[in-house]
């Protein structure tokens, strides 16, 4: 099965455009992987700490409807944090230390560089911040967000203090083993993670080997722009009037956060999916059959998810919107805009373009 779905998308990626670009911008210099036609509408994507495009959304790109969803609608330029693309050498010790506000300052750069007017974003939890805020700085040029278990309050102290710990452990030590322990936690279910009885997933062994071939210094310098995030853009959220789409895992370190982002965030442009691991929990095709996941940075976009038909959600509005998101059994409640808890029967469809609307900011 993973044979099929790499060569369906090696045939893919063959057939679109696909180019590296180095950038060099006021705050350094940033890579850049673009996908396809570049004069289809963009789509921006920024990976979780230590993550590039490939170890952070290379699950979404194996998944050959997916694939060929986005690369029919979208040209994808990955953004990788400084220091954080494949073969990337390790950062001048002398280059100053970027700030949340620079790496966001730094999108709109790359942008500038492509001629991109207004891009459609998809960030995973550090990512997710540094778009977000990107979207507040320069609400004109976002027409929507995707964003997996994302940030936006100040650390608080718990996660502050455990950020510190891994962060001089990359600081004196590198990606040894304790820390990508931590980053796999971070990343992954413990489901997926393993055990003694049970083997980890394919999809944490190849981040392993991906994690690998990161410079710690560089992660580190990353780790201590989001640690050192003094900005709580909750105001922010509220004057943003794109729309929104959030995935988080209902036991993810971030569910919290996510939460209160979307309460934060018009309820009118934005949606909810919380998939729950109670019970059945979500099932996604891997590599081993079924496997229960969580989402809490990469878990929906880091496997190969099944694809159906249109059915109708209900909202708090007591609207109907015909969607293509179909949760079969799946209780529907408001309290966060379109709030959706899913089974182990759970699939997420092909696109978002039907929903009277809502979603033609998408697809």
């Amino acid at each position: 099965m993973l044979g099929l779905c790499i060569d369906h998308f090696t045939k893919l990626v063959d057939l679109a455009i696909t180019m590296e670009y180095v950038i060099e911008t006021y705050y350094g210099h940033v890579s850049v992987s673009v996908y396809g036609d570049q004069d289809k509408p963009a789509l921006v994507t920024y990976p979780d700490l230590a993550l590039n495009h490939i170890s952070c959304f290379q699950g979404l790109l194996f998944c050959p409807e997916a694939c060929s969803l986005l690369l029919h609608n979208f040209c994808i330029y990955h953004i990788s944090p400084p220091g954080h693309e494949l073969g990337a050498a390790t950062i001048r010790p002398e280059d100053p230390l970027l700030s949340v506000d620079d790496l966001a300052d730094q999108i709109a750069e790359v942008l500038n560089y492509f001629g991109l007017d207004a891009v459609m974003c998809m960030g995973v939890t550090a990512g997710a911040y540094i778009l977000t805020l990107f979207a507040i700085k320069y609400r004109q040029r976002v027409l929507g967000l995707i964003l997996i278990s994302p940030l936006c309050n100040a650390p608080s102290w718990t996660e502050w203090l455990y950020n510190k710990v891994l962060s001089n452990l990359l600081y004196y030590y590198g990606m040894c083993g304790v820390v990508k322990e931590l980053l796999l936690k971070r990343y992954f279910s413990k489901e997926a993670r393993g055990s003694a009885q049970v083997p980890e997933s394919d999809a944490v062994q190849a981040c392993k080997r991906l994690l690998d071939e990161r410079q710690g210094l560089n992660v580190w310098r990353f780790l201590e722009a989001i640690n050192g995030r003094r900005q709580d853009i909750s105001n922010g959220l509220r004057k943003l009037f794109c729309c929104s789409l959030i995935f988080v895992g209902e036991n993810s370190p971030f569910h919290f956060e996510s939460l209160e982002m979307t309460s934060e965030l018009d309820r009118r442009y934005s949606a909810l999916v919380e998939v729950c691991i109670t019970g059945s929990g979500m099932w996604v095709n891997g590599d081993r059959g079924a496997a229960p996941c969580h989402v809490n940075t990469n878990g929906v976009l880091s496997h190969r998810i099944r694809y159906v038909q249109a059915t109708k959600v209900k909202c708090e509005s007591k609207k109907y919107f015909e969607s293509n998101l179909h949760f079969p059994r799946a209780p529907l409640t408001g309290k966060h805009g379109l709030e959706v808890k899913t089974n182990k029967n759970t699939n997420i469809s092909r696109s978002l373009k039907d929903m009277n609307g809502w979603g033609e900011c998408f697809l």
